[in-house]
C-alpha cells in the first residue's frame, strides 16, 4: 500500500515536471520566436493613434516578417498589449524576438526619424517634405505654417517661419505633434545663432530673420560656393547704399513661377513686396529656405566694390560683377544675346 502511494506520487510529481517544462518551453517559444526581414534589412512599424492590435497584426502580416504568427499573438496576449498600444513608428531588426518588439510596444520605446528637408522652395515644398517623414499632415503642417498666431508663438510670421527651419537632420519621433516639431525646430534655430553668428549678422545690421532672407537670395542667384560670399556682399552694398536689391529671384517668388529663365519688363511690373526692382530693401521674407552654408556665406561674405551681377552668357552659373553701371549693360546685354540665340524669351 505504502509502495503505491509512493509511486502515485511519483507519478504526479513527474507530470507536473513534464507539464512545467512543456508550459515553460511553449512560453520559451512565445517570447523568442523571432522575425525574418527581407535581405537582413530593418522593416519598421507604423502604428497610428486609435489603431486596434486587430491593425497592428494585419500590419505585421502585410509586411511579412513574422515567423511564428501565433507565438507573437500568444505572448502579446500573455502581456496584455491590447490595452497598451502606443501610437509611433517601431524597427523591425533580423532576428528580433517577441519579447523585445512587444517590450518596444508596449513601453513606447521609438526608433526616431531621421528627418531631413534639404533645397526647399516653399511652404507647401516643406509641408510635403515634412508630412512624406512624420505622421503629420501635410495640409495640416501648411495650415499652422501659415496661421499668424501660431506663428507668432515662436517670434515669427508666416512670411518668416520658413527662417526657423535650419537645413540638418534631425532624429524626431514619428508620431511628434505639431507644436512639438516647432519647439524642436526653435530649439535647433537657437542652437544654430550662436553669440558669434549673432554678432557677425548684428554688424551688417541685420536680424538673424534678415541674414536668412537674404541668403535666401544669394542661394537662388548661384549654386557655386566661391560665388556666395562674393553675391552676399555685391546685395549688402546695395542695402547700404538704399538702392533697390533688384533680384530677378525675387520676382520669380512674387511671380510664383521659377521656371522663368528671363525676366521680362513686364515681369517687373508684378505688384508684390517681394519684387525688389520695385521696393527698396530687403523682402518680407525668405524667398526659400537657404543652406546653411549659404547663411554662412552672408555671415562670412567677401567684402567688395560690386553693385551689379549679370549671368555670362556661357549658362553655366558662373557671372559678371561689375562697379559700374555701363560694364552692367555690356554684360546684360551680352546675355541677352545669348538667351536670343537659344530661342529663350521667358
Amino acid at each position: 500500500m505504502k509502495r503505491r502511494a509512493t509511486l502515485r506520487t511519483f507519478t504526479i510529481r513527474l507530470i507536473i515536471i513534464i507539464l512545467i517544462a512543456v508550459g515553460g518551453y511553449q512560453l520559451y517559444n512565445y517570447f523568442h520566436s523571432n522575425f525574418a526581414t527581407s535581405n537582413h534589412e530593418t522593416t519598421y512599424l507604423y502604428i497610428r493613434p486609435g489603431d486596434t492590435f486587430t491593425d497592428v497584426i494585419n500590419q505585421l502580416k502585410k509586411k511579412g516578417v513574422v515567423r511564428n504568427m501565433h507565438s507573437f499573438i500568444e505572448a502579446a496576449n500573455l502581456i496584455g498589449y491590447e490595452k497598451h498600444i502606443h501610437s509611433g513608428r517601431y524597427a523591425i531588426t533580423d532576428g528580433m524576438d517577441n519579447e523585445t518588439l512587444l517590450y518596444h510596444l508596449s513601453k513606447h520605446i521609438q526608433t526616431p526619424v531621421h528627418l531631413t528637408f534639404n533645397n526647399i522652395r516653399t511652404k507647401e515644398q516643406l509641408a510635403g517634405r515634412l508630412g512624406e517623414q512624420l505622421m503629420l499632415d501635410s495640409l495640416s503642417i501648411l495650415q499652422h505654417l501659415n496661421d499668424t498666431d501660431f506663428d507668432t508663438r515662436f517670434g515669427f510670421t508666416p512670411a518668416t517661419i520658413v527662417a526657423m527651419f535650419i537645413p540638418n537632420t534631425y532624429d524626431i519621433l514619428w508620431d511628434i505633434s505639431m507644436p512639438q516639431l516647432m519647439k524642436r525646430m526653435e530649439h535647433e534655430y537657437k542652437v544654430f545663432w550662436t553669440p558669434e553668428r549673432l554678432a557677425q549678422a548684428k554688424s551688417e545690421n541685420l536680424s538673424p530673420i534678415q541674414a536668412v532672407t537674404l541668403a535666401s537670395i544669394v542661394e537662388e542667384e548661384t549654386n557655386r560656393a566661391q560665388d556666395k560670399p562674393i553675391i552676399a556682399g555685391l546685395y549688402l552694398n546695395r542695402l547700404k547704399r538704399n538702392m533697390p536689391l533688384q533680384s530677378c529671384p525675387t520676382v520669380k517668388f512674387a511671380l510664383q513661377d521659377f521656371a522663368l529663365q528671363r525676366i521680362t519688363d513686364k515681369d517687373l511690373q508684378v505688384q508684390s513686396p517681394y519684387n525688389t526692382y520695385r521696393h527698396k530693401g530687403l523682402p518680407p521674407g525668405p524667398i526659400r529656405i537657404p543652406s546653411i552654408e549659404s547663411v554662412e556665406a552672408v555671415l562670412n561674405y567677401t567684402p567688395n566694390d560690386y553693385l551689379y551681377m549679370c549671368a555670362k552668357e556661357t549658362l553655366n552659373g558662373e557671372h559678371y560683377f561689375a562697379t559700374t553701371w555701363a560694364q552692367q549693360k555690356k554684360n546684360a546685354a551680352r546675355y541677352a544675346a545669348a538667351l536670343d540665340k537659344r530661342g529663350i524669351y521667358q
